[in-house]
């Protein structure tokens, strides 16, 4: 059994859990970003962050370059030992524990709270509330930039926890995967698209948008959250669910909910609805 101090660095930790924790080994990230100003993020990280906190940039740090043909979606995932390389950058070793902050329900921050699981680093964690608790608080903030001692960090990918269109698309025919879409309902029934130029989702698929998962900013309890899955899930093993999205991102917002549920790892389709539609063979649903 984990003890205490290595669960608060698992899923979640609170802001007085953060601050309160010994620093030693200890790195913190600052993952805001707003994907209608790309720079927004970096913006308000040099303008004020939590002390010791480094930047990570979704489309430069948390994303691999966008194919000509836009497969693999508008934020593929990238090689295993380039990020490293950028992890090591900001101060991230492999035996190194990690906090991980937005200031958008944790959208961002679970996306790279999932990458660095799928290359092999479990102590990691997300800031309860982010960025607004830690400020709504009166906790400490700083304004700059941060430096950090580079880290050391070896890639032990987790292939078993990605899925590609093709299997995406056997699994959907076949019934063999609870598919789960984690977009607001507008966008799920095809109204409203603003980030991708076709409307909808992947046949078969249930809307749970990640947004549920929050209340007042806050994730819910495990016991809500694993009630809110479980009514979707049945009996079907954690294993046996996909998450996707618009591109890959608040897809790991639920996969972070249902490991917090204590329910387990889900598989994540990284390219998600912005990769799917790059085939005009692969069908389409609305409403």
């Amino acid at each position: 059994m984990p003890n205490q101090q290595d669960q608060q660095f698992h899923t979640l930790i609170t802001c007085s859990q953060l601050a309160d924790a010994d620093t030693t080994n200890l790195r913190i990230v600052d993952c805001r970003f707003d994907l209608s100003d790309t720079e927004a993020g970096r913006r308000a990280y040099t303008q004020s962050h939590i002390p010791g906190a480094s930047y990570a940039h979704l489309d430069e740090d948390m994303s691999g370059p966008i194919l000509p043909d836009g497969t693999g979606g508008r934020h593929p995932l990238p090689d295993p030992d380039e990020f490293a390389r950028t992890l090591a950058r900001l101060g991230i070793s492999n035996n190194t524990r990690v906090v991980l902050y937005d200031a958008s329900g944790g959208s961002m921050a679970s996306r790279m709270w999932w990458m660095l699981r799928w290359v092999g680093h479990d102590s990691v964690a997300v800031l309860d509330g982010g960025w607004d608790a830690w400020t709504a608080a009166g906790l400490p903030t700083r304004s700059g930039e941060e430096s950090p001692q580079p880290g050391s960090f070896t890639a032990s990918p987790r292939p078993e926890l990605v899925v590609d269109a093709a299997e995406m698309l056997r699994k959907t025919a076949s019934g063999g995967a609870l598919v789960i879409d984690a977009r607001a309902a507008d966008r799920f029934r095809g109204e409203n698209e603003t980030h991708d130029p076709i409307g909808g989702h992947i046949p078969g698929a249930s809307n749970l948008p990640q947004s549920g998962n929050l209340r007042d900013g806050l994730f819910l309890q495990p016991d809500e959250l694993a009630a809110r899955f479980s009514e979707l899930m049945g009996n079907r093993p954690p294993s046996e669910v996909i998450f996707y999205c618009g591109s890959g991102v608040s897809a790991c917002h639920n996969a972070l909910a249902l490991q917090h549920a204590g329910i387990g790892e889900a598989r994540l389709y990284p390219g998600s609805w912005s990769d799917w539609i790059t085939d005009p063979t692969r069908p389409t649903a609305q409403g």
